[in-house]
Order: C-alpha cells, then sequence, then structure tokens
C-alpha cells in the first residue's frame, strides 16, 4: 500500500520507517474518520495507545507485529483523526472506544491497552465480554483510591510530563516529537489535541468509575505494571488483580515507566506474546 499523506512529510520521506508493509484505513465514529494502522497476520491484537496516542509506529506494536495481527485504531482527539467531537462524559468515550474497536475487527479479538487505552480496554470488555477474548492491561488508569491518589498528568509543570510518564524521559520525548519533514505547527496543534482528549477522558482524578465494573470482566487478563511507574501507586496492582473475576496474571518489568510501551518494548512485548500464546488452563 502506498504510504499516506500522514506517513510520508512535506519533502516525501517516510517519517516513520515502521510504516513499511502497513495496511492503513479509517473507521468511522460519531462521524468522523478514525485511523486505524494494521500490521502482521494471525490472530487479532488490537492495541489502545495511552498517553499521546499513536504519533509514529512503535517498536512495541512492530515487536507484537512478528506473531500477531496488530491493528492499532486511534482514538477521536489523538493522533490520526482531526477533531475530538462529542465526547463530553465518561459513557460517551466508551461507546466510542466500543464502536472503533468493533468497526477495526469484527472479529472476537485478543485486546491491549495501555495507560489511559487499559481504562477504556477494561471498561469496554467489562461493558461487551463478547467482543474479547484475552485482555491485556498495562499501567492501567480508572480507578482512584483518595488516601493514595495517582499522580495527576494535568498538573505538571512545563517541560515535566515525559519525566512524570518515562523512566527515560527521552523516549516519551522522541515519541511525541515532531517528524521530518512535517509541519511543526500542524504538529503541534495535533500532540496539543490528543492532550485535550486525555483530559476529557480522565479528568479530573483520573476515575472513571471502573473499580465498581472490574467484577464483571471474566476473561484471562495480563496486567502489566513498570516498577517505576510514577503515576500509578504500586497499592493499585492488587485493586486491579483482585477486582476482576477472571484469572490474571501479574507481570512487573524492572526500569519501566508508567509507559512501559516505550520504556521497555521489547519486555512488554515477550510477556505480551508469552501470555497470548499460553494453553488454556
Amino acid at each position: 500500500m502506498a504510504a499516506t499523506a500522514e506517513e510520508t512529510g512535506r519533502d516525501g520521506r517516510r517519517m516513520n520507517p515502521g510504516l513499511e508493509a502497513m495496511r492503513s484505513r479509517t473507521v468511522e465514529v460519531n462521524g468522523q474518520a478514525c485511523r486505524v494502522w494494521e500490521k502482521g497476520e494471525g490472530r487479532a491484537l488490537v492495541f489502545l495507545a495511552g498517553f499521546g496516542g499513536l504519533p509514529r509506529w512503535t517498536q512495541c506494536l512492530e515487536r507484537l507485529a512478528v506473531r500477531h495481527r496488530v491493528i492499532a485504531p486511534s482514538l477521536p482527539g489523538f493522533p490520526g483523526t482531526s477533531t475530538i467531537g462529542p465526547l463530553y462524559n465518561h459513557l460517551d468515550w466508551l461507546l466510542a472506544a466500543r464502536d472503533l474497536i468493533a468497526g477495526a475487527e469484527r472479529e472476537r479479538c485478543d485486546l491491549m491497552g495501555v495507560s489511559l487505552g487499559a481504562a477504556l480496554a477494561a471498561d469496554v470488555t467489562a461493558v461487551w465480554p463478547g467482543l474479547v477474548d484475552r485482555l491485556v492491561l498495562v499501567s492501567a488508569l480508572g480507578v482512584f483510591n483518595e488516601s493514595e491518589p495517582s499522580a495527576d498528568p494535568f498538573a505538571q509543570r512545563p517541560g515535566t510530563l515525559a519525566q512524570l510518564l518515562c523512566a527515560n524521559a527521552a523516549r516519551y520525548a522522541a515519541h511525541i516529537a515532531v517528524a521530518d519533514g512535517t509541519d511543526p505547527v500542524e504538529w503541534t496543534v495535533m500532540t496539543t489535541r490528543a492532550n485535550e482528549a486525555a483530559a476529557r477522558l480522565l479528568w479530573p482524578l483520573g476515575d472513571t468509575g471502573l473499580a465498581s465494573r472490574l467484577s464483571r470482566i471474566r476473561n484471562d487478563t495480563l496486567l502489566v505494571w513498570g516498577d517505576a511507574d510514577r503515576v500509578v501507586p504500586a497499592s493499585y496492582r492488587a485493586r486491579f488483580s483482585d477486582g476482576i473475576a477472571g484469572k490474571t496474571r501479574v507481570e512487573i518489568i524492572s526500569g519501566a515507566g508508567h509507559m512501559v510501551d516505550l520504556d521497555a518494548p521489547e519486555v512488554l512485548a515477550q510477556r505480551v506474546d508469552a501470555f497470548l500464546s499460553a494453553p488454556r488452563v
């Protein structure tokens, strides 16, 4: 497939070498086109990104695409879409996520989410269990404990968000950095809109009410956390593992921060591969 305008810079150069052999299409959600990237063969693994969305294909997705048909749809407001649209409360976001997943893959699929994407992945699985087979939640948001609050990504001093989200701040900075050959103003608009979309979904405390619905998740679930996560307190791990009714496996990745897929892409992909390929008990 020829590169789309989003995949090349203004000078015609590839802005993301990982897009070689990429299949790109769109799914309509609330009347707007949402980009869907797809790569690999085999059983579908739908991926919902975390903060910043997917301005570029990542090393983690590239590694997962070796053994899976990775489908990475963009939620409204995130890179790969033009507007946020009428998404004002959690129900709006939940319905949009459900429509996006169902439109991107019409068969029952494995579902993986990171951070805010994990919060939506968990809720979609809880409310529409027929859509999802196995579930992977990485650094999941969506619950809140007032006595031990999670960090507020929207209350950070300018220039400090990257070090909050990643143990290696340079990884997040590189993830959202202006791609070669692109218009810096347009890129800034895109990243600013993604931050607004994240705020609409999580404001003010990152509490989507998910805790009351975790018991509806009966799917086999892999829970992954970085041991250097500065956003989600370590005590939240038990809230997820104890709250989910299905069989859970917990993996802690050493040296990784909140955005495990950026800090430890190879290790995360290996853990996900092992979980999805394990025989059912």
